[in-house]
């Protein structure tokens, strides 16, 4: 598997050890943080905190994608992610991650300076292929998720979730291949808390594993999610040591990308992990 990504402008993403993606929610009704990151000025500054805890990648998110949550305009979410994104890069070389669905989000957010496409909807909105092959050094996030945000919790059922859900990546390879999109760009998401249940998650938590038979980057988020809430009886901010637990297991079963709000918190976590495996010269 390759281990460096390219990226645009010169930039890469090396993935020989797992990396921090940090969350930058610039919406007013994130399950996470409530919109406190909602204007401009306040959402890069909390992404230069990120980066300064630990971070390697800043994931740029202007519609929640809570169950139950409110549509977002394409120009709604615009006037929300580019402003961030343009503030970020004026003031570092970081990876810049754009976490959208919308085809001409995508584009402007490329435009203003992401090098990444985070898709939970793995490239199925309307000409949202055609801009990822348009833009060949761009990295690409393929989520899975069965139904729509808005209604993704509602009795979600599976014959066999790991044998969907790897038939669903199969299928969004493909349609990647056919547009030529390189697959050495493409990292995969399995989708935790989008269409599952409390038992589809920890199935997924448990065998998080069988995703790298595909031989790809694999990008897990479960950072304080319901799953850990249901399970433990804890509220949102109740959430950092199930977080934790839940990234150091993801890790441990290969993921290249952990996706979290707790950023210094995952960095000592993943540290020590790393120390224990590689050792620590004094």
């Amino acid at each position: 598997m390759t281990t460096t990504i390219r990226l645009p402008r010169g930039r890469t993403l090396c993935l020989n050890k797992p990396q921090i993606m940090g969350i930058v929610n610039v919406t007013p009704d994130s399950f996470s943080d409530g919109g406190a990151f909602y204007h401009r000025d306040n959402a890069v500054n909390q992404a230069l905190a990120l980066l300064e805890q630990g971070a390697t990648i800043l994931d740029i998110g202007g519609e929640s994608t809570r169950p139950g949550a409110p549509e977002v305009t394409c120009e709604e979410e615009l006037n929300r992610v580019i402003p961030v994104i343009q503030g970020i890069r004026r003031q570092s070389d970081c990876v810049i991650s754009i976490d959208t669905s919308k085809a001409e989000v995508m584009r402007q957010a490329i435009e203003a300076g992401a090098d990444m496409i985070n898709d939970v909807r793995a490239l199925q909105e309307p000409g949202a292929l055609q801009v990822a092959a348009s833009y060949p050094d761009v990295a690409i996030c393929l989520m899975h998720m069965q139904g729509q945000p808005r209604t993704m919790q509602q009795n979600p059922s599976y014959s066999d979730l790991i044998t969907e859900v790897k038939g669903f990546f199969s299928e969004r390879l493909l349609a990647c291949e056919n547009l030529q999109i390189s697959k050495e760009r493409i990292i995969l998401d399995p989708g935790f808390g989008f269409g599952k249940n409390l038992t589809h998650n920890f199935e997924l938590l448990g065998n998080f594993k069988a995703f790298q038979s595909f031989g790809l980057p694999l990008l897990a988020g479960l950072s304080r999610k319901s799953m850990f809430g249901k399970l433990l009886n804890r509220e949102t901010n109740e959430r950092l040591a199930a977080s934790l637990a839940g990234a150091l297991l993801c890790a441990q079963q290969g993921a290249h990308i952990i996706r979290v709000h707790d950023v210094q918190h995952t960095a000592d976590a993943l540290n020590v992990w790393q120390a224990a495996i590689n050792g620590v010269t004094i």
